[in-house]
C-alpha cells in the first residue's frame, strides 16, 4: 500500500531524493523525481520546500514501491487556496494515469468530486449514501448529503397539492413547491446555481420565490455568491452588476418546482467536519 499522510510526514533531516527512496531501491528514483517535476529539488530539504511541492515529494515517496493501492489522508489540506486547485489536478490526471484503486479521505465535497468516482458520504460511521458525485447532487439521500454537497436546505411539512404538485409549508413562514412527492417533515434541497435572484418578486407562478435580506455578495470563480435569506444563489457577474445588489438590501430568490428536490427529514445533522467523504465505503477513522 501507498499512503500520503494528511501532513505528509516528511523526514526533515532527509533530501528529497532520500525521503523518496526511503524503503525502496534508488534505480527508481530518479524517474519519480523527474515524473513529479521535482528533479531539480533533489538535494533540498522539506523546510526549504512549498507546500505543493512536498506534497509531490510524498506522493513520490507513496508510489516508489510500486504499490497496489493508493491511500490518501486528505491530501490537498495542508495547501493554500490558490495551490490546491492546482494540485487536485494533477491529483486527477496522476490517479487516472496510474489506475491504481485509491481510497481517498476528505471534509471537502469539491475534492470528493474531483477525484473520486464513487463518493462514500460517512457519518458518526454510518454510511449514508455511496453514489457517483453527480448522482449526490441530484438525488441526495438525506439532509446531511444534501448539505455536504453544498446545497440550501428549508424544512417544512410536505402534502400533496391540488395541481399534481407537493407544497411544502415552510418552519420559517411561507410556502414552496416541488415535482417531487412527499408526505409529512421534509428538508427541501435546492442548489444555489438553481436559484435566481432579483429586486422583486416575479409573476410567473411556475416559480417558488422567497423574500429577505441580503447577507453578502462575493465573487466564486467566474459567478458571484449571494445570500438571500436562507438561501445561497450563484449568478452571473453580469447579472449581479445589473442589480447592483448589496448587504443588508432586500432581493427575492426564485427557483423552479422542478428544480426542488424533497428528502425526508431525519436527526439534525451534526456540524461541519463530522461527516466524511470517500471514494468507496468504510468506518470513519
Amino acid at each position: 500500500m501507498g499512503y500520503l499522510f494528511q501532513d505528509y510526514a516528511l523526514f526533515p533531516h532527509l533530501t528529497v531524493a532520500d525521503n523518496v527512496a526511503f524503503g525502496a531501491g534508488r534505480a527508481s528514483v530518479g524517474d519519480l523525481l523527474r515524473r513529479f517535476g521535482i528533479a531539480h529539488l533533489a538535494r533540498a530539504r522539506p523546510r526549504e520546500l512549498s507546500g505543493g511541492e512536498r506534497q509531490r515529494t510524498a506522493l513520490a515517496r507513496a508510489l516508489a514501491r510500486r504499490p497496489r493501492v493508493l491511500l490518501l489522508d486528505e491530501p490537498t489540506a495542508a495547501l493554500d487556496a490558490e495551490t490546491r486547485a492546482e494540485v487536485r489536478a494533477e491529483l486527477r490526471e496522476l490517479m487516472l494515469e496510474l489506475a491504481l484503486p485509491a481510497l481517498v479521505v476528505t471534509h471537502d465535497f469539491a475534492e470528493a468530486a474531483v477525484l473520486a468516482g464513487r463518493v462514500g458520504v460517512l457519518v458518526r460511521g454510518e454510511l449514508r449514501q455511496l453514489a457517483a458525485p453527480a448522482e449526490l447532487l441530484a438525488r441526495p439521500a438525506d439532509p446531511f448529503v444534501a448539505r455536504f454537497t453544498g446545497a440550501n436546505l428549508l424544512e417544512g411539512v410536505a402534502r400533496a397539492g391540488a395541481d399534481g404538485l407537493t407544497t411544502v409549508a415552510l418552519e420559517g413562514g411561507g410556502t414552496l413547491r416541488s415535482t417531487d412527492p412527499a408526505e409529512g417533515p421534509v428538508a427541501a434541497v435546492v442548489q444555489p446555481w438553481d436559484v435566481s435572484v432579483g429586486r422583486g418578486p416575479t409573476s410567473d407562478s411556475a416559480l417558488n420565490q422567497i423574500a429577505g435580506r441580503v447577507g453578502s455578495v462575493f465573487p466564486l470563480g467566474n459567478r458571484v455568491r449571494v445570500t438571500v435569506g436562507p438561501l445561497a444563489a450563484e449568478i452571473t457577474a453580469a447579472s449581479a452588476e445589473r442589480l447592483g445588489l448589496r448587504a443588508g438590501e432586500t432581493a427575492v430568490a426564485t427557483f423552479k418546482a422542478t428544480g426542488t428536490r424533497l428528502v425526508p427529514r431525519r436527526a439534525r445533522p451534526p456540524a461541519p467536519g463530522e461527516g466524511a467523504a470517500r471514494s468507496g465505503p468504510g468506518e470513519e477513522p
